[in-house]
Formats: structure tokens, sequence, C-alpha cells
């Protein structure tokens, strides 16, 4: 796997095709959104890394500042920009009642969610899939994105289209204005 890493080491997604750069999830800058598992622009633990690399699968700690007035629901989206693919691989996808203030490790966990969590379908299945970058490739940076609304994309129970939906498809659809939003930076490498 080294020599795959070596040869695809030039290429990555970048940033301009994440949910951060989509034209209808722009907006201010304002919050802030942290961890106590890791800080921006540091490595991240083993354990919240995918099994296949030796780590557990638990989505980290997560905690963001007051949110805007108006907030109805928050759209979490985490994003590896370095898969060498045309666009950054979903990590995880999930709507959160902005009331629950923060996330326990473990919250985005696809077989029990964190009360007030609903976990969609991301590039890769359901719930947070932690880092499994191509061994030799370098430096993979993880994008915590966090996106205060003020209308819920979604409030039905039970399996609706929103959780069979592509991240792809579903996060250009998204047409409530962004009130609020921010980002934290994870690196993982093999």
């Amino acid at each position: 796997m080294t020599l795959l890493g070596r040869l695809l080491a030039n290429r990555r997604a970048g940033e301009s095709h994440t949910a951060w750069n989509l034209p209808n999830l722009r907006g201010p800058e304002q919050l802030t959104l942290t961890s106590e598992d890791f800080g921006d622009g540091d490595a991240i633990p083993l354990k919240h890394c995918a099994k296949s690399v030796g780590g557990a699968d638990l989505s980290p700690h997560l905690a963001w500042s007051q949110l805007p007035s108006g907030t109805a629901q928050l759209l979490l989206v985490v994003e590896d920009i370095d898969v060498p693919i045309a666009k950054p691989a979903v990590h995880c996808l999930a709507l959160i009642d902005p009331t629950a203030g923060h996330l326990e490790p473990g919250a985005l966990s696809a077989r029990q969610p964190a009360p007030g969590v609903r976990v969609l379908r991301s590039t890769i299945g359901r719930g947070y899939h932690g880092p499994a970058p191509i061994k030799g490739h370098g430096p993979h940076h993880y994008v915590f994105q966090l996106f205060a609304l003020p209308a819920a994309v979604d409030n039905t129970p039970g399996p609706t289209p929103i959780d069979r939906a592509r991240p792809r498809a579903l996060l250009p659809t998204i047409t409530a204005p962004v009130l609020d939003r921010a980002r934290l930076t994870g690196v993982y490498e093999r």
C-alpha cells in the first residue's frame, strides 16, 4: 500500500468541492468549533480513526460557541479533502438539535446516535467513519464543518428521502440561509 500512496501522492480532492464552499452553505463565520480531543490543525488521536487502522471509529468530542438567535438545526459535515479522487470524501453527515450544546465522544454512532442527533448517509455509510487514508499518501486533513440553519432540513420522524440521499446530492438542496458557521481541521497520516 505504501507504493500506491506514493503513486497517488500528488492527487488530492482539495477544498474547492467541500460543503464549506457550496454557494448555498456560505455565511458568517462567527461560530467557534472545538474538540477536547484535538486542536485545529493537530493530529486526530488513533481512537477516533477507523478500525481498519487500529482505531475505534469513535467520533470525537465537539463543542461550539453560542449559536445565533433563530437557529433551528445544525448541520455537521466531516470531509477528507486529501482523498485521491475528484471530490472530498464525506466521513460524516448529521443533523443536530441546537439544544444539544455539544457532542460527547461516540455521539455520531450510526447504531446509537446521541439524543438530538440524526446521522445521515455519508460517502462511506451511515454515521461517523474515522480516518483511514492510504498508507504512504501523506497527511490527510479532515474538516469538521458546522452550519447553523434557521429552518430544519427535515424533522420528519422515521426514514425519509434525506436518509437515503447521497451527500453530494443532498448538500446542494439545503436552501435555508446559513446563520453562522465554523470549522475545525484534524490531521491523520499513515
